[in-house]
């Protein structure tokens, strides 16, 4: 925590007050082990002292369970006395709340132990450990988030897709609409607030497609040469989409697998790697119009990731509802394949030139971590580049598959694989392998533990 950073984290926030004198409020904002937002609110009389020295929360605040609740035996928690570290505001992330009543702001931070070393449990260590391998090859990683929701209406008595209307019928518009303009001009004031927004906060936010469920939406950021920016602008593009989205009457929902007929909700992870010469590490520098001019260096890459998939899955699939949306039957990426082209695949080479060569990892549910599920691709990446691993033989364009189960759908055994891991843990760090497998496994323990209606449905009578 040296002081230089310090200074420039108070000049950054002088420079913001005399723009926006009126602010009353900021929201200090970190990301847990589950991608969800945690913090607290501190009034303008504490700005200054906050931003200078920094302030004190249990390490808990990134380690609870996706309700809010304390992992029981886990360290950082009840347990052991529920223990402070240190919290330090995260230079550049200052920006307004638009959709506050009153003049508001935000701003990350970070944690760090009583000896100044990154906090083990906090998600921007786990990924700025996990892309150091990279970085050390003298290798830039460019990457871009891909997000995919629902919009609910916000009065139903049960979850509903907010779908269009046939003009002059008022009956529900039948069928997905995929690609629809007219869908999107339905939420035209929506899409607008949030663009707005978006810039107000400097998030890249560039294309917003309808997507293959009534309801069910894209938008995609611009690509940054910054791994934990962009993971930044993940998240907070997600809780800006849930804003404006109450704001107008609408819930956003970003649940892997909302209605167990309609496609799931995904993250999708572009990324490329960009060498010293500032040249694509994955290009061979030939164009080639019928497929997309990648090297060995990206078919080593995506056996790397193909490789570690499967250990790797209780992180791209970090919850129960996450499996939901993990069935071959609803073309959803369930085995470690690729291809050019092709967007059944789970490792995706999207058309593209010799400059902005990349892959697309299609696993990740909309639900989880961003810093995370980006530490585990850059582990992938890197291994693959090490042990220059086979990805097996390319899904072809065109090319018909009946994909076949071969990660697991099952949060347990995603959990048990992840646990034996012997490659991440090098990536990630051993003692927060360790302490995510504990605190996955106690939520599942939850879970599984509690009586739905469905238990009565099924055996009530049955039984």
């Amino acid at each position: 925590m040296p002081g230089k950073r310090i200074s420039q984290i108070e000049t950054e926030l002088q420079k913001f007050l005399k723009k926006h004198p009126d602010t009353g409020v900021i929201e200090l904002l970190i990301a847990d082990v589950t991608g969800a937002l945690r913090g607290k609110r501190i009034r303008n009389n504490d700005f200054a002292k906050t931003f200078k020295n920094g302030f004190y929360m249990p390490g808990a605040a990134v380690l609870l369970d996706t309700i809010g609740g304390d992992i029981k035996g886990s360290p950082w928690s009840s347990t052991d006395g529920d223990p402070d570290v240190n919290a330090i505001v995260v230079p550049g992330s200052l920006t307004p709340i638009p959709w506050a009543q009153k003049p508001s702001a935000q701003v990350m931070f970070r944690f760090f132990t009583h000896d100044g070393e990154p906090f083990l449990a906090d998600s921007r260590h786990v990924l700025e450990r996990a892309a150091e391998p990279v970085r050390k090859m003298g290798l830039k990683i460019v990457m871009a988030i891909e997000l995919e929701f629902y919009l609910l209406d916000g009065k139903a008595d049960k979850p509903t897709a907010r779908v269009s209307k046939v003009p002059g019928i008022g009956r529900v518009q039948p069928g997905p609409q995929v690609f629809s303009p007219d869908d999107l001009w339905d939420i035209e004031t929506f899409l607008n607030d949030l663009n707005e927004t978006c810039d107000a906060q400097g998030i890249p936010a560039g294309t917003t497609t309808s997507e293959f469920s009534p309801g069910q939406f894209e938008i995609n950021l611009q690509h940054v040469d910054d791994p934990v920016l962009a993971c930044d602008q993940g998240v907070l593009l997600k809780r800006a989409i849930k804003a404006i989205a109450r704001k107008h009457g609408l819930v956003a929902c970003f649940m892997a697998k909302p209605f167990e007929e309609d496609a799931g909700s995904g993250m999708h992870v572009h990324m490329s790697l960009v060498d010293r010469n500032g040249k694509n590490y994955f290009s061979q520098g030939k164009q080639n119009m019928a497929s997309p001019p990648f090297s060995s260096r990206l078919r080593h890459s995506v056996g790397g990731l193909a490789k570690i998939m499967a250990e790797s899955t209780a992180i791209f699939a970090p919850n129960a509802n996450s499996f939901r949306r993990l069935r071959p039957d609803m073309q959803a990426p369930v085995e470690p394949n690729w291809g050019a082209n092709h967007r059944t695949v789970a490792l995706r080479i999207p058309m593209s030139d010799e400059k902005n060569l990349r892959f697309e990892h299609r696993v990740p549910g909309a639900d989880a971590n961003p810093y995370l599920v980006t530490a585990a691709i850059l582990a992938g990446v890197h291994y693959g580049l090490k042990n220059k691993c086979d990805p097996g033989r390319m899904v072809q364009v065109h090319e018909v598959i009946e994909p076949v189960l071969k990660i697991p759908n099952r949060w347990d055994a995603a959990i048990d694989l992840f646990s034996r891991s012997k490659i991440l843990p090098q990536y990630l760090g051993e003692d927060f392998c360790k302490i995510y497998a504990m605190h996955r496994r106690d939520e599942s323990r939850q879970f599984h533990n509690a009586v739905s209606t469905l238990d009565f449905d099924w055996y009530m009578r049955a039984v």
